[in-house]
């Protein structure tokens, strides 16, 4: 009986020296869902992927890619999946049908099936009508999405995404996300790393959080902002600016913190019910006229800094703290091929 685990990691770690990046970890990935992975920078994050994708070798443990251990079957598991870096590494000087046919033969595909095959992701992300014209006169979204379509090239089962819209324009992200989202429904399971709470809030089955290199949770985005109900908030804008808001809401009975965002406080609570008609009489009490005053629930950002302690973008030294399989553009990385 087939496995309904895609990815199976038990006991890894990797020690450089004496800094142990990833500490004992143990997770899996189901088939077919989009698994996002979290983390601050130099949380274990990259190094565990990289783990993943047989770019490191583990210090210690297991790993299986639909059912291929790693260690001892590494051709037939880097059969299995497609590896996404942060930065698109295409082949600037190739049209974007040049990249995807150069792309089947690295995988040795036979030329009628890497011809279909490309006429097929030219049309899924929307390249049919640039097709013929070269990748260095793309903007940055259509090299995401060619970038996409050359790992997908050989049918993966897995596909490995890597800040998947990082730097990218709204519009051309929201494409991208689309296409994601496309892609997992049809088939191959997704492991999303990603800096964006939101991005992985929207797209992501589960998610897994981890810190120091350890996992410190894995659970669905809505179940873990349901158990952290105590980071719901309130969130209050005012007329006047005045630096003495921020120490006086949070003196208000059953605010545990207060965050200024912008022109808005938020007041993190467990009764928020208590606590807005003390936002209410302190408006009052200063002549102050109330902006915005809304309620609300907790966040999957809230739960990351509830979980870790700190922003998601705080550093923390990792020595393979490098994007993954991140190139010049002159050629393919990922140890996929």
């Amino acid at each position: 009986m087939e496995s309904e685990k895609a990815i199976e990691v038990s006991g890894l770690a990797k020690t450089y020296k004496k800094f142990l990046a990833v500490d004992h970890v143990d997770f899996d990935v189901r088939r077919g869902e989009i698994f996002g992975f979290l983390g601050p920078n130099g949380a274990g994050k990259t190094t565990t992927v990289r783990m993943l994708t047989t770019l490191l070798e583990p210090t210690e443990g297991s790993i299986r890619i639909n059912g291929y251990d790693v260690s001892r079957q590494a051709y037939h598991a880097k059969r299995q999946f497609g590896v996404v870096p942060e930065e698109s590494n295409v082949y600037t000087e190739l049209s974007a049908q040049a990249n995807l046919l150069f792309t089947g033969r690295l995988y040795r595909m036979p030329r009628g099936e890497r011809e279909r095959r490309t006429t097929e992701l030219l049309k899924l992300f929307g390249l049919e009508e640039k097709q013929d014209v070269k990748a260095q006169f793309f903007s940055k979204g259509m090299r995401r999405r060619l970038t996409i379509a050359m790992a997908m090239m050989h049918r993966p089962a897995i596909l490995f995404l890597d800040e998947a819209t990082s730097g990218l324009d709204v519009q051309s992200a929201r494409t991208i996300r689309d296409q994601v989202r496309q892609l997992s429904e049809n088939g191959p399971t997704v492991f999303l790393t990603t800096h964006q709470i939101e991005e992985a809030n929207q797209l992501c089955d589960r998610v897994a959080i981890i810190d120091h290199g350890k996992i410190a949770v894995i659970d669905t985005p809505e179940h873990l902002k349901a158990v952290f109900r105590s980071v719901q908030s309130v969130e209050v804008a005012f007329d006047r600016k005045d630096p003495g808001h921020r120490d006086a809401l949070g003196m208000i009975s059953g605010v545990s913190t207060v965050v200024k965002h912008g022109d808005k406080y938020r007041l993190y609570s467990d009764d928020l019910s208590a606590v807005l008609p003390e936002v209410m009489d302190y408006a009052h009490a200063k002549k102050l006229r109330i902006i915005t005053l809304n309620t609300m629930g907790p966040s999957l950002e809230d739960v990351f800094l509830q979980v870790t302690g700190r922003q998601i973008g705080t550093v923390r030294h990792d020595p393979a703290d490098k994007s993954l399989g991140r190139g010049s553009g002159k050629g393919r990385k990922g140890g996929n091929r």
